[in-house]
């Protein structure tokens, strides 16, 4: 076998895998995954301005009830296009509020996910049916979130159309850590195949010129 040979078939074998690994994962990861930085604190505690929230790209047939989520309706706020607030009620539900607790069906909503545990907020009472194919958000920070109770004469008692809605917002990090490893393991495959390319090249150019060289007789 030709000096460097194996090498250059390593640097052969790696290279070509590991621009599919990194493209396959990025390509992956575009698809299915995003991230935003929150631009207000409706969401406190949960998630604070200038927080990065990482999101699922989802179809509105994946939503649950409270979800948190990035929806995109123009026209709603002047400063945004996009909104993060969370489902409380999807299509059928009755959603109230008495002044002190938010209910959901007739039945208190457990929220442990509000600011300060005052699901009511600045105290507005309103009683909501659903409309089918639509959402009720709230924020998580009911004093200061601008949402579906601000809306409520809107025509379509506040609620948001579910086709609106992009990402959903997970907390566990572990999903973004595992793409991005194999994302920096597919890069550096292909810097190892490169490097043995390399190095099966050098060695084979110099085991050429060693063959080359004059012979003292």
């Amino acid at each position: 076998m030709r000096p460097g040979r194996r090498l250059r078939i390593t640097g052969l074998v790696l290279v070509p895998l590991g621009i599919l690994l990194t493209i396959g994962t990025w390509l992956f990861a575009d698809f299915a995954f995003g991230g935003h930085s929150v631009d207000s604190d409706g969401m406190r505690p949960t998630y604070g301005q200038g927080d990065i929230a990482f999101t699922k790209k989802i179809q509105d047939s994946e939503l649950h009830r409270g979800d948190a989520v990035f929806y995109h309706l123009p026209g709603r706020y002047t400063d945004t296009d996009t909104v993060f607030q969370r489902v409380i009620g999807m299509g059928g539900d009755r959603v109230s509020c008495d002044g002190k607790q938010v209910l959901l069906n007739g039945k208190p909503l457990r929220e442990p996910y509000v600011a300060g545990g005052n699901p009511a907020g600045n105290g507005t009472t309103y009683d909501v049916v659903v409309p089918e194919g639509r959402l009720f958000m709230l924020g998580d920070n009911r004093v200061t979130s601008n949402d579906s109770r601000y809306f409520l004469t809107d025509g379509h008692s506040g609620t948001v159309p579910a086709n609106t809605v992009r990402e959903r917002a997970f907390e566990d990090a572990d999903v973004v850590v595992a793409v991005l490893f194999v994302l920096v393991g597919g890069v550096l495959v292909t810097l190892t195949g490169i490097g043995c390319g390399l190095a099966g090249y050098l060695i084979q150019r110099r085991a050429v010129r060693t063959r080359l060289v004059p012979v003292a007789i």
